[in-house]
């Protein structure tokens, strides 16, 4: 199973990345729980932006590795700031998504398939390019300028991590956040 819908703060309102990035990958990961079998394996496509939530207090990440997927939205971090900001909506949504993976990949484990997370840095997708053409653009310059590899990502390099962990060479690995950002 690979999930990789998603929507940027660039495309869309807050309410729909909410629906879209937080709601959307709960609701596929609790359907996937009910029917993955034995050697199985998933990855949901998050973001490095899930990263750069600060730390959440213990209640509040809890009840996001934890609420279920009809209770998300009502959380009082998703009502709050995130509701109206597309970027914290985003965050939000992807810090949860890491958080998700996490508690699913034990009940995953329960019967031996395996569940991880990717958080792409800045990729050269039509998403990526609208996101560098924003007002945050120059911000997104200067991570990628930053980083190690000095160039943007691009969807071979996410491919390639996602055969990683959905293939038999990633057996040892569950639940984990592979950060594929070029830093």
């Amino acid at each position: 199973m690979a999930h990789t819908a998603g929507l940027s703060p660039v495309q869309v309102p807050a309410e729909r990345i909410l629906a879209v990035d937080l709601l959307g990958v709960a609701l596929v990961l609790e359907e996937f729980d009910r029917v993955m079998a034995p050697g199985g394996s998933g990855v949901v496509i998050s973001s490095m932006a899930g990263h750069r939530v600060p730390p959440l207090p213990e209640g509040e990440a809890s009840a996001l590795a934890t609420a279920p997927a009809e209770d998300l939205l009502s959380l009082p971090l998703v009502v709050g700031r995130a509701a109206t900001d597309p970027g914290a909506a985003y965050s939000v949504a992807k810090r949860a998504n890491h958080l998700w993976v996490q508690a699913a990949s034990t009940v995953w484990g329960e019967r031996g398939a395996r569940v991880d997370n990717i958080s792409p840095g800045v990729v050269s997708t039509s998403m990526g390019r609208g996101e560098l053409d924003s007002e945050h653009g120059a911000s997104m310059r200067a991570v990628v300028g930053a980083s190690n590899a000095g160039r943007l990502g691009t969807p071979t390099d996410i491919a390639v991590a996602a055969e990683y962990l959905l293939g038999s060479a990633s057996s040892f690995v569950s639940g984990t956040d592979l950060l594929v950002d070029g830093v």
